[in-house]
Formats: structure tokens, C-alpha cells, sequence
């Protein structure tokens, strides 16, 4: 299951060498020295480190993983970039990304990364990548409230924006189930194998999210009356 996200590209970072200002009115900037350790049913979602680089490598360079994101690095050592650039992008307040590690497992089978649109982090773009060998397993939608809420809350986000290919019917579903909301397709919007693919453009707004998590919490307990 993957939905496109930004992967590390060498050539940018002479061009985003400056650093972004967070606002500190709606953001704390722990996260930015060091993402906390969040703990939900089945998994752990931690920053990501370099030996994590070959677990990551074996998982999300599949076929069927990486048809529908950005091209993965192609190798050990592109892996091992890419998890620097995330710590660098993190620091300058411009990306968080966690590695998803199942109950039972030491390394990250996939990932999920929220990038900044604009400087104070308000809208933000989030993509994910699990291992094909995990996929039907519920760890994404633990992982995905996980982290939906700690952009809320924490780092300052209004607006998240997702996008995936219309033939990305798991990656779809998944942000379907997780309650997004489709806004439109975007024509012809992501190359991928040499073809330009329509991609559906998905959002969830900070208010909707705390109503509907208020409800879900509302409903969990009902009392019987005799």
C-alpha cells in the first residue's frame, strides 16, 4: 500500500538551503530536534535511522509497492541518503517522517512522511509506503490516526492533502476509510513509467478530524438502560 510522497532529490538541496520559519503561535518546535515515539494498537511509529535503511530497502522497492509513488532510492546507499535528508528537512522544519515498526519487529516495514506546503506548516501533503507483506493487517490505519494527530496537534497543521493515482485502489481505500475527503482528480498529474497519470486529490481538515474523533470517543461507551 503507497501513496505518493516526496523522496530525497540531491539536486534541491542547494535550492531549499533556507530555513523555514514555523509559526510558533499554532507549533512547537521540539519535533524539529527529535519526533516523540508514538505508541498505537500493534505498532510504533519512531524516527527513521540509518541502519533502518535495509529493512527499508527490502520493503518498499516491490513492484507493487513502488508503481504508485515517486520513484524509491535504487539502492543501500540511496536509502541511507534519503533517511538524512528527512532528519535535515526535519530540523528546518519543512517535513516529518516516521517509520512504522509493527509489534514484535526492531525495523521499520514502511513509512509515513508529511511535508510543509507553506512556511508556517499550516496545509501540509503526507504520503505513505508499508510493506506489501503487511498490507490487510490494520497497521496502516493505526499508524495513519497516529500520525494525523500529532500534525494536528503538535505541529501545527489545518490542512492535510494526499494524493494518489486513480488506479491506486488500495491506496484510495485506505484514505477512504480514514475518513479524507476527495476534492477533485488532478489531470495528468503524476508521471510514473513513462505514463501521466490522473490523480485524486484527498484532504482532511483539522476541525472535521477533532469532531469525528470526539464522536468515535462519544460512541465507544454505551451504557445499557434497564
Amino acid at each position: 500500500m503507497a501513496v505518493h510522497t516526496t523522496t530525497y532529490q540531491p539536486e534541491l538541496d542547494a535550492e531549499r538551503a533556507v530555513t523555514v520559519e514555523v509559526d510558533r503561535g499554532t507549533a512547537s518546535s521540539d519535533w524539529r530536534t527529535c519526533l516523540p515515539i508514538l505508541h498505537c494498537a500493534g505498532v510504533t511509529l519512531r524516527e527513521l535511522r540509518r541502519s533502518d535503511a535495509l529493512p527499508l530497502f527490502a520493503m518498499l522497492t516491490t513492484e507493487e509497492v513502488a508503481r504508485f509513488v515517486s520513484p524509491p532510492p535504487t539502492t543501500l546507499e540511496g536509502f541511507e541518503c534519503f533517511i538524512d535528508w528527512t532528519r535535515r528537512e526535519q530540523a528546518a522544519g519543512r517535513v516529518v517522517c516516521f517509520g512504522v515498526v509493527p509489534q514484535g519487529h526492531d525495523v521499520p516495514i514502511g513509512l509515513i512522511q508529511v511535508r510543509a506546503r507553506e512556511s508556517h506548516f499550516a496545509t501540509a501533503e503526507w504520503g505513505f509506503a508499508i510493506g506489501s507483506p503487511f498490507w490487510g493487517s490494520g497497521i496502516f490505519l493505526e499508524s495513519a490516526r497516529a500520525v494525523v494527530n500529532f500534525v494536528f496537534e503538535t505541529v501545527g497543521v489545518h490542512r492535510l492533502e494526499a494524493r494518489a493515482a486513480v488506479m491506486n485502489g488500495r491506496g484510495n481505500a485506505a484514505l477512504r476509510k480514514l475518513g479524507a475527503v476527495q476534492d477533485g482528480i488532478l489531470r495528468k498529474s503524476f508521471s510514473r513509467g513513462g505514463q501521466h497519470l490522473d490523480e485524486v486529490l484527498w484532504s482532511i481538515i483539522e476541525d472535521d478530524w477533532r469532531q469525528a474523533t470526539r464522536w468515535e470517543t462519544k460512541a465507544v461507551w454505551s451504557p445499557r438502560i434497564h
